[in-house]
């Protein structure tokens, strides 16, 4: 089943900061392309593989629903969650971030 993925302004800021970051501060506009290109890649994958992931196993994440799904390349991960058809991408983090107490 394929699921269409919509990413939330939340998400999308996450990801504009780590872009950001790329460009302004190591100065690395490659870097920033080749992780946008990373995003889109994994947002492709999720399409197709959304509810197979497991539940984050985190407590309060997991009776949220949520799961997670690594980017295909790159140190970071997309959080989300399954509603019918629809996969909402609610988070992005680098994997060294501590995601589990920023959300709960």
């Amino acid at each position: 089943m394929d699921y269409k993925v919509a990413v939330t302004p939340d998400a999308e800021a996450d990801l504009e900061q780590f872009i950001r970051y790329l460009l302004y501060e190591k100065k690395n506009a490659q870097a920033a392309s080749n992780l946008l290109d990373d995003f889109e890649a994994t947002k492709d994958s999720l399409s197709h593989v959304a509810e197979n992931l497991k539940l984050c196993d985190h407590p309060r994440l997991n009776a949220l629903d949520y799961r997670k799904i690594r980017f295909l390349s790159h140190r970071y991960f997309m959080l989300y969650r399954v509603e019918g058809k629809l996969a909402i991408v609610d988070a992005i983090f680098h994997e060294l971030q501590d995601y589990e107490n920023i959300l709960t």
